[in-house]
């Protein structure tokens, strides 16, 4: 179906104001679809215009406007004409809705640990017609009222407060005005957790037989909800306008989460069934809070347009961290971001699909959903934080007060909220912006240090340009240095020139490792120094400043994807300094990225075997000292179960026996165990079916379907192609598990005849998958068999004039980091 236009979107604006939706659904026809009626209220300022209304159903059965009769069989890609529109109107469409199972729309899904089905609607970006009939667009928010028609043994939740009013029938209380993709039912015989904060009614909801983990994780998760309500009616001076305030984990759930007011949905991965890190809880704090930041950053006030993304994403990103680190027990957020969310969003820079943070001129809603991306989340909160630097921290939440009272329940644009800031700064952000939020791409920060007689005699910081993307961006940051863990230096400056000498770093003693942007406050390649990189394996673990230590493991992964560090130079830090890691982020996250990214991408396939097996030995040296059920045991773990070749260990972990502690019952961790297994041969699909059938649950059954593709045996291998890229009604998750096993394998040979069909079949699931799923499947099959040849299947590939945003998005962002592996290949071949 064609994608709503920027300019079909104003003209639409310019004609219609709605007034209100009435949505009625009935959830109660079985599994594959469900009964839609819609009354839509608007006003038209061109009497007798021509418009159209946006209905993606498996069936129109009547539609009337103004009473009158509508022909259904008008209905063309998913739009319904309305010809001859009067002042005020009234649209009833009654319509047969089809279930989703790509995560988008009304997504249905069964439970295999008790049979029992749920229902969530998930309808950004452009998937709220295949729920009810509506004008699709952000700019045209109304009040909602639905009810629910659903099976007696159902719980109904929404944006508004719930109410049975009879067995099977729901009423949801009126919302305010809501844009059209902030929609959600939540139906199915969820459980719930009930709570209430300064007078908002609070909900935790998920599978039924996730009630022990949703029991056990309550109380953590109620009080961040708690902590973040408070932060944020402080800081906003505005209350939570929505009435209660429901978080429900569903199975099968694209993103992390969604801020739909007053009924925020979650993947329920959240809910750990087994152990859990504290950087794991941290992250699922981290979207909590996020996600509450919403309910002012893109609920009360929304982006006109798509090509405002950032006025959600980069707020929310940055308002999370913040309000973890002032108001909650994970005070330590931003170390986090540095690990994890500024990774993400420097690998998006690096691609050539790198954009402006803001301003991106979105043409079409589909496009706009490629932009989803770290740029505008993680480059975005970064940016606030130069901002703020510029303006002072008054000032911003000032402007962000002001921008919010003026346009709550409206829309908002980069126009309205620069407009604020400058009001309460008094300072003209027009060179600012363009630099920081109009330009793509960032500048790369280094410190020359010239020394004599063990004391710094020259310090210069270099600020270069990309040549690509020149902009004239003013970055305030700082330099520090450390020797054997005692600070030899440090300083904080504004850098606006190429060169910019720093007199009052002279006459320091001269440290062995020098960190640029140390306190990682701004965005940029954080170039180290030689010298620096050769200290790293004796002197990194002594650091005694863990945000600092997160900027020099960015910066290595950064150099390993620049090709300018060898990848063995990464695994040499690695093996020296992560033992010592006491930072719950960096230890769980850099050994996944020295598992799952260095090892398997930039290690040639011969040498991966004795590569793992010493990835398994740091892990058991940490296992052995770390304290019991704490995050560095469980790190440890987890490292060794996915890489130790022991097969007498890993059979005695997967059968429950000598396992570490705090891991006795953990079947997530078994899952890694077993995977291991099966990847090396060791487990037949009868094998992997008897792990299933202890774990007879959604994640269980993803699980196995990873490690059945897993198996290094060319049947294995066909059947699990075959399962993925045939029409076989499989989830969204089960696709992307089949895919992330498929190319395990223990040389290209077993693999290398797939290389060329990957270039066809997966584009072709366009006909059948939606676009947000099939991005990941793109993402998560691409081939990992690094060559020349899939380097030039990938180019022609690119060449189509055929592929969907959500095919060539991904497919651009895994050329260029299959590109990135045969540089540092070709650039440390001999090493």
């Amino acid at each position: 179906m064609p994608s709503l236009t920027l300019a079909e979107a104003r003209e639409r604006a310019d004609l219609v104001t709605v007034t209100s939706y009435a949505v009625d659904l009935d959830l109660d026809r079985g599994v594959e679809v469900f009964g839609s009626r819609s009354v839509v209220r608007f006003t038209c300022t061109t009497p007798g215009a021509r418009t159209w209304v946006d209905v993606h159903a498996r069936t129109v059965t009547s539609a009337t406007l103004n009473g009158r009769a509508l022909d259904a069989g008008d209905l063309v890609d998913g739009r319904l004409p309305l010809p001859d529109v009067a002042g005020e109107n009234e649209l009833v469409v009654e319509a047969v809705m089809a279930y989703s199972h790509d995560g988008q729309g009304l997504h249905r899904a069964t439970d295999p640990a008790d049979g029992l089905d749920y229902v969530y609607g998930h309808l950004f970006l452009d998937a709220a017609p295949s729920v009810y009939a509506c004008f699709d667009q952000p700019d045209l928010k109304a009040p909602y009222e639905l009810t629910v028609l659903a099976p007696e043994e159902w719980v109904v939740l929404g944006n508004g407060a719930a109410t049975r009013e009879a067995p099977g029938r729901w009423r949801l209380a009126a919302t305010l005005p809501l844009a059209t993709y902030f929609v959600t039912v939540c139906a199915g015989p969820y459980v719930s957790v009930t709570a209430e904060h300064d007078g908002i009614p609070l909900g935790l909801h998920a599978r039924a037989s996730l009630r022990e983990p949703l029991e056990r994780h309550a109380p953590e998760m109620l009080e961040v909800t708690r902590q973040s309500f408070d932060y944020f009616h402080d800081l906003f001076g505005i209350r939570y306008p929505f009435g209660e305030y429901h978080q429900v984990f569903v199975p099968e759930f694209n993103a992390g989460a969604m801020e739909n007011p007053g009924c925020v949905v979650l993947r329920d991965q959240y809910l750990f069934r087994g152990a859990a890190t504290r950087d794991e809880l941290l992250g699922r704090a981290n979207t909590i809070s996020h996600e509450l930041s919403h309910m002012w950053f893109g609920d009360l006030v929304t982006m006109q347009w798509w090509d405002d993304l950032w006025l959600n994403e980069s707020f929310a990103e940055y308002m999370s961290h913040r309000c973890l680190v002032d108001a909650t027990r994970y005070t330590d957020a931003w170390v986090d971001s540095s690990i994890v969310r500024k990774v993400w969003g420097y690998g998006a820079e690096r691609s050539p699909s790198t954009h402006p943070v803001a301003g991106v001129e979105a043409l079409d809603a589909q496009s706009a959903l490629q932009n989803f991306d770290g740029i505008s989340y993680a480059k975005g909160a970064a940016t606030l934080r130069q901002l703020i630097s510029f303006v002072g921290d008054d000032a911003f939440i000032a402007g962000v007060r002001d921008y919010l009272s003026r346009l709550a329940y409206g829309n908002g644009t980069l126009a309205d909220f620069l407009g604020a800031i400058e009001r309460a700064s008094g300072r003209s952000l027009e060179q600012w912006s363009r630099a920081w939020l109009l330009t793509a791409d960032r500048d790369t920060l280094s410190v020359r240090l010239t020394e004599q007689g063990g004391a710094v005699s020259d310090a210069v910081v270099l600020r270069e340009t990309p040549t690509r993307h020149p902009a004239d961006r003013p970055h305030a940051f700082d330099v520090a240095g450390w020797t054997d863990g005692e600070q030899r230096l440090g300083l904080s400056l504004t850098v606006t020139d190429a060169e910019t000498p720093v007199p009052a770093l002279v006459g320091n003693p001269a440290p062995a490792v020098v960190v640029p942007n140390a306190a990682d406050l701004t965005w940029a390649r954080i170039r180290l120094s030689d010298s620096t990189i050769d200290a790293l394996p004796a002197q990194l673990a002594s650091v005694p400043d863990a945000q600092a230590r997160a900027v020099v493991w960015s910066a290595l992964l950064d150099g390993v994807h620049g090709a300018t560090v060898s990848p063995d130079t990464f695994l040499e830090v690695f093996h020296a300094s992560w033992p010592h890691e006491t930072n719950p982020s960096l230890l769980t996250r850099v050994a996944s990225y020295a598992e799952h990214r260095i090892v398997p991408w930039f290690v040639p396939r011969e040498r991966q075997a004795g590569v793992r097996s010493a990835l398994a030995e740091s892990g058991r040296t940490v296992l052995k000292q770390a304290p019991a059920g704490q995050t560095a045991s469980l790190a440890a773990a987890r490292l060794v179960a996915g890489t130790s070749d022991d097969e007498s260990l890993l059979r005695a972990w997967a059968s429950g026996h000598d396992l570490p502690e705090g891991l006795s019952d953990d079947g997530d961790f078994r899952w890694i165990v077993v995977r291991n297994l099966a990847g090396r041969g060791l487990l037949d699909d009868e094998g992997i079916e008897q792990f299933r059938s202890r774990d007879d649950t959604l994640q269980g059954s993803l699980n196995a379907l990873l490690c059945r593709a897993s198996r290094p045996d060319a049947d294995a291998k066909a059947w699990a192609w075959e399962q993925l890229t045939g029409r076989h009604g499989r989830s969204n998750y089960e696709m992307v598990h089949l895919a992330r096993g498929f190319w395990q394998a223990p040389d290209d040979d077993l693999v290398a005849a797939y290389v060329p069909r990957y270039f066809d079949d997966v584009p072709a699931m366009a006909g059948w998958v939606g676009e947000d799923a099939l991005s990941r499947v793109v993402e998560s099959a691409f081939p990992v068999v690094f060559s020349d040849e899939t380097a030039r299947l990938s180019a022609a590939a690119l060449e189509r004039t055929d592929l969907s945003p959500g095919v060539r998005r991904p497919l651009v962002d895994c050329d260029s980091e299959l590109r990135e592996v045969l540089a540092s290949r070709r650039a440390f071949a001999g090493s």
